[in-house]
């Protein structure tokens, strides 16, 4: 354990650490030859648990994903101890559940994500970007993530939804607060596990999901009354439907995944292009025929979704350790995308990698990203916008990122064009 002494995924403060470092900590976890046990913290009014093994490797992180019926992702799945009901009527959605509820619930959602219906709102986010970057222009460089980055996300999703534009603002914070329940900015309090910080940090996130739920919930009162065709028409309506909590549940799911994560890989693309002149030009020469590497890549390099969590329902062995039922393990994405054993030359950022088996839209398996052709087409669409009317944009100094264990975010970034 020397190898390892100073590491502990568990404390925030490690998750504060410069990239690097978290980087070169995981490394070292992939030589040991077997996954380390860390110790959880308790959370005051959430509690703790018995601890969990860090899956650090491609390997392990696959099979843990394809074998869901021994790596269950319930009773959570997006929380390392278990989510209280208190918590879980807002956030336990259908990835804290395994089939057949998981599969009913995911062949209903699925609706709004076929090929047919993402090829007909190509028009729409590529009219979507050209309007941000429009603004960006108009206002001038300032924080990218503000102007540029945050806006096609929430935009594509509540759109779907059919969420008045007045309303877009208030979503992104809401969603801010619900990813940012660790990082001060967004709680107000210091990341130190009090209980008078957790109660403040807890009543923000609750605020959060309430209105949220509430929002989705009066959304599906207008739909089944007059359908319009909007994903929230097609959820609420047909013989298999959801009820109204499903339906708040899910509609904070999609605009934490379907906003966040892809608003993080299009800031994470531009630190990476302005940080690797030479990827930058390989795109910039033949932009049609790298980008869909090029944003497999970045999701790789960056991976967005650090982990989640499963939990074992029956003694197993796995690439020669042995787990008990009742065990927790975290998927950690963010090491498995820079396995030695799987890339060549993982800490390097290259475009043109292919084949690139990366896990950051989740492992194979019944719990695959729904939205991963979805957020490509954003970053083709607006890394297309942005090079062509901005084609000297860059980042400039350090990005301001978030204080997480479980999103790669970047909260605040300075850039010029």
């Amino acid at each position: 354990m020397t190898l390892t002494a100073d590491v502990d995924l568990s404390q925030l403060p490690f998750w504060g650490l410069p990239q690097a470092e978290r980087t070169e900590a995981f490394r070292r976890l992939r030589q040991l030859d077997h996954p380390v046990f860390m110790q959880e913290q308790v959370v005051p009014f959430v509690g703790g648990g018995p601890g969990y093994y860090a899956l650090v490797r491609h390997a392990d992180v696959i099979e843990a994903s394809r074998n869901a019926a021994v790596f269950s992702s319930e009773p959570c799945s997006n929380s390392i101890p278990d989510m209280p009901r208190w918590l879980s009527v807002y956030f336990g959605s259908m990835i804290n559940m395994d089939d057949p509820r998981h599969a009913t619930l995911r062949r209903i959602v699925s609706r709004a994500f076929t090929p047919r219906i993402l090829s007909k709102m190509e028009e729409d986010l590529a009219k979507a970007a050209a309007e941000i970057v429009d603004r960006a222009i108009e206002d001038g460089p300032g924080d990218f993530v503000a102007q540029v980055a945050a806006q096609l996300p929430v935009r594509v999703i509540c759109d779907m939804m059919g969420i008045p534009q007045e309303s877009h603002d208030t979503v992104l914070q809401h969603t801010n607060v619900i990813l940012g329940n660790t990082d001060p900015e967004y709680t107000g309090v210091a990341p130190v596990f009090t209980r008078r910080n957790v109660a403040k940090g807890l009543a923000k996130l609750l605020r959060a999901g309430y209105s949220l739920n509430r929002l989705a919930a009066r959304l599906g009162d207008e739909r089944r009354k007059r359908p319009t065709g909007d994903l929230v028409s097609l959820l609420v309506n047909g013989e298999e439907r959801l009820t109204p909590q499903q339906l708040g549940s899910f509609f904070i799911l999609l605009v934490v995944a379907g906003s966040e994560t892809t608003r993080n890989a299009i800031s994470h693309g531009l630190k990476l292009f302005t940080d690797h002149a030479d990827q930058r030009a390989i795109l910039l020469n033949n932009f049609e025929g790298h980008i869909v590497t090029a944003c497999d890549e970045i999701i790789r390099y960056s991976t967005p979704v650090i982990q989640f969590r499963r939990t074992l329902t029956q003694d197993y062995e796995m690439n020669g350790t042995r787990y008990k039922k009742g065990d927790k393990v975290l998927l950690f994405y963010n090491s498995a995308n820079r396995d030695e054993a799987v890339f060549s030359q993982p800490d390097t950022f290259d475009i043109t990698r292919d084949p690139n088996p990366h896990v950051g839209f989740g492992g194979p398996g019944p719990h695959y990203c729904l939205g991963a052709h979805l957020a490509r087409r954003e970053m083709t669409v607006m890394f297309r916008e942005l090079f062509t009317r901005m084609p000297h944009i860059k980042a400039v100094g350090e990005p301001d990122y978030l204080l997480s264990n479980f999103i790669n975010g970047i909260k605040h970034m300075r850039y010029t064009f």
